[in-house]
C-alpha cells in the first residue's frame, strides 16, 4: 500500500508544480467570425494569431467597433479629419486621422504614432470600454481598466500568460461585441447592426449563439441559486500510467492503476440566506485494479459506499454508512452568506458578464424543440479551453513563485478530448442536464537524483441531473439528526491511547525530490 501512496503523492506533488506547453492560437474560431462581418481581417500570411498586434492594427479595429470605418474614410479623403504623424501608412491614416480628430487617441509623440508598436493588453482594454461607452477618469482608470473591465464581462487580460497577440485581440474583442453598452441600451454588436455598420446576415451566427446562450443562462441560472431537488448520476472511468524509480532499488517501475467510480444519488437543496438546507444521498461503487504492492501480481478492489450529507441551522452532518458525525459550521457559514448575500445582489449583471465573457469558448449553441420543452446543445471551442487551462497552470506557477518555467524539470500537457453538454429547459426552468468529458494528462520529469519520473492518465466522465423540482415547492428530506454524534468527540475517541510516532512512521511516503530552484 505503501508504493502506491507514494504514486498518488507524487502524481500530486507534480501537478502542483506543473508546466504547460499551449499552443500559440486558441481562438481561431472567434476570428473567422469577426471576419465574416468584416471587423478582422488577416495578411497574406493568414490571421497572424500568434504575433502581437501592432498599434496600428489596434486603431483599425476600434474605428471598426465605433462603426465608423466607412464615415472615416470618406472625412480623410476630403480633408476632414487629418493627423500629425510620420509614421503612419496611407492605408491606416483615415482610422487614425478620425481617432486624433475626435479625441480617442493621440499619438507616441507629437509627431509620431508609433504605429508598429506592439500594443498592449492595458491599451486595447482601454480601446474596448471606450468603445463601449465608458468614459475614462469617469467611469474608470486607465490604470485599473483591466479590473474594471472584467466586470463588464471582458477578460482580464492580464490574467493571461505570456504577450498580448493577435489571439487574444480577437478573443476580447469577440466578447465586446457580446457585452452591454454603458447606457444598457444594447449590445455593442447590436448596435452596430442597427447602424447599419455590420450587416444582419453576415452577424447571424454571432447573434444567433449569443441569442440562444442568453437564453440558456437565463432559463436555468435561478435553479442553480436558489432551490433545486435533483437525480444525480454519474460515471467516471479513469487509467493511470506511471513509470518512476522504485523508492528502494532505484530502478525504473512500470505501474498502472485503473479506476471506475459509478454513482447515483438525490440532492435537496435551499440558498434561503437566512437558512441554507441542503441534503445529499450519494450510493457508490469504486472499482480499482493495480499490482499488488508486495507481490506484483494483478489484483481487483472493489468497494461499495453509502455516503450522506446535510445542512441545518449551520450545522454540517455526515454519515457513511458506519459513522455519523456533525460539525458546527456557523463562523464559515456565516463568512459564506456574506459572500453569497453579495452575489445576489449582482445576479442580472453577472449574467450578462458571463454570457459576453463565455462567447469566446462556446463554438456554437443550438435550441431544439422537444414538446414544451427546449433542448440546449453547447458545442465547446476545444483549442480555447484547452488554451485556458494552459494560462491557468502558467499563472499558478508564476503566484508559486516560480518565474523560470524554463528552468523546472518538468514538462506536461493536458488536454480537453471530448466536452459536450446539453440543458432540458421547461416552462419552469431547468429539468435536466447531461454531461460527458474526456481528458488526458502527460507528464514527464527528468530530476538528477531521483531520475525520471512520467505520468500518462485519461479519464472519462459521463454526469446525468434530473431536476425533480425547482423553487418553492423543494424541500429537504433529513434523517433523524439526533443520532448524529459530534465530530470532536468521536475525533477524541479514536485518537485516545494513539503512538503517534508508530503512525507517522508505518504511513510515511517517500517522495522523489523535486528541485524547482
Amino acid at each position: 500500500m505503501k508504493r502506491f501512496l507514494t504514486l498518488l503523492f507524487t502524481t500530486l506533488l507534480l501537478t502542483a508544480a506543473l508546466c504547460v506547453n499551449a499552443s500559440a492560437s486558441h481562438f481561431d474560431a472567434a476570428a473567422e467570425d469577426l471576419s465574416a462581418i468584416g471587423m478582422f481581417r488577416g495578411t497574406e500570411n493568414g490571421f497572424e494569431l500568434d504575433r502581437a498586434p501592432t498599434r496600428s492594427e489596434a486603431a483599425i479595429m476600434l474605428v471598426r467597433l465605433y462603426g465608423a470605418e466607412d464615415a472615416a474614410k470618406t472625412a480623410y479623403e476630403t480633408g476632414e479629419i487629418q493627423h500629425p504623424f510620420t509614421d503612419v501608412s496611407d492605408f491606416t491614416s483615415p482610422y487614425v486621422a478620425w481617432l486624433y480628430t475626435n479625441g480617442i487617441t493621440n499619438g507616441y509623440t507629437e509627431t509620431t504614432f508609433a504605429s508598429q508598436r506592439p500594443c498592449s493588453a492595458q491599451n486595447y482594454t482601454v480601446f474596448l470600454l471606450r468603445a463601449l461607452g465608458y468614459k475614462d477618469g469617469t467611469d474608470f482608470e486607465y490604470a485599473d481598466a483591466t479590473e474594471f473591465a472584467v466586470t463588464k464581462g471582458l477578460f482580464d487580460l492580464s490574467f493571461f500568460a505570456g504577450d498580448f497577440l493577435r489571439d487574444d485581440l480577437a478573443a476580447v474583442t469577440y466578447q465586446a461585441l457580446a457585452c452591454k453598452l454603458a447606457d444598457g441600451s444594447d449590445t455593442l454588436i447590436g448596435s452596430l447592426i442597427a447602424s447599419g455598420a455590420i450587416a444582419a446576415q453576415a452577424a447571424k451566427p454571432i447573434t444567433d449563439k449569443l441569442t440562444a446562450y442568453s437564453e440558456l443562462i437565463a432559463s436555468t441560472g435561478t435553479a442553480l441559486q436558489d432551490s433545486l431537488d435533483a437525480d444525480l448520476s454519474m460515471k467516471m472511468d479513469m487509467v493511470m500510467d506511471m513509470t518512476m524509480p522504485d523508492p528502494e532499488t532505484g530502478k525504473a517501475v512500470t505501474e498502472q492503476v485503473a479506476a471506475d467510480i459509478a454513482m447515483d444519488g438525490t440532492v435537496q437543496m435551499i440558498l434561503d440566506p437566512d437558512d441554507i438546507q441542503m441534503g445529499m444521498n450519494l450510493d457508490l461503487v469504486l472499482n480499482m485494479a493495480m499490482d499488488d504492492p508486495e507481490t506484483g501480481a494483478a489484483m481487483n478492489v472493489s468497494q461499495p459506499m453509502t455516503m450522506g450529507f446535510w445542512m441545518k441551522d449551520n450545522w454540517m452532518y455526515v454519515s457513511d454508512g458506519t459513522t455519523s458525525y456533525k460539525q458546527d459550521m456557523s463562523g464559515t457559514m456565516g463568512e459564506f452568506m456574506v459572500i453569497y448575500e453579495e452575489l445576489l445582489g449582482q445576479i442580472a449583471e453577472m449574467s450578462d458578464m458571463s454570457t459576453a465573457m463565455m462567447m469566446p469558448y462556446i463554438d456554437g449553441v443550438t435550441a431544439k424543440r422537444s414538446g414544451g420543452d427546449t433542448i440546449y446543445t453547447l458545442d465547446i471551442n476545444d483549442a480555447a479551453y484547452n488554451g485556458l487551462m494552459a494560462d491557468i497552470f502558467d499563472l499558478v506557477l508564476a503566484e508559486a513563485g516560480t518565474e523560470d518555467t524554463a528552468a523546472l524539470p518538468l514538462s506536461m500537457t493536458m488536454s480537453l478530448d471530448e466536452y459536450d453538454c446539453s440543458y432540458t429547459v421547461g416552462r419552469k426552468g431547468l429539468k435536466a442536464m447531461d454531461a460527458v468529458l474526456s481528458m488526458t494528462l502527460a507528464m514527464d520529469m527528468s530530476d538528477p537524483v531521483s531520475g525520471s519520473i512520467s505520468l500518462t492518465a485519461k479519464a472519462d466522465l459521463e454526469m446525468d441531473m434530473t431536476a425533480n423540482a425547482t423553487g418553492s415547492s423543494v424541500k429537504v428530506d433529513y434523517p433523524d439528526l439526533s443520532t448524529f454524534r459530534d465530530y470532536e468527540e468521536i475525533l477524541a475517541e479514536m485518537m485516545e491511547g494513539t503512538d503517534y510516532e508508530e503512525i507517522l512512521a508505518e504511513t510515511m511516503i517517500e517522495v522523489p525530490s523535486v528541485d524547482l530552484s
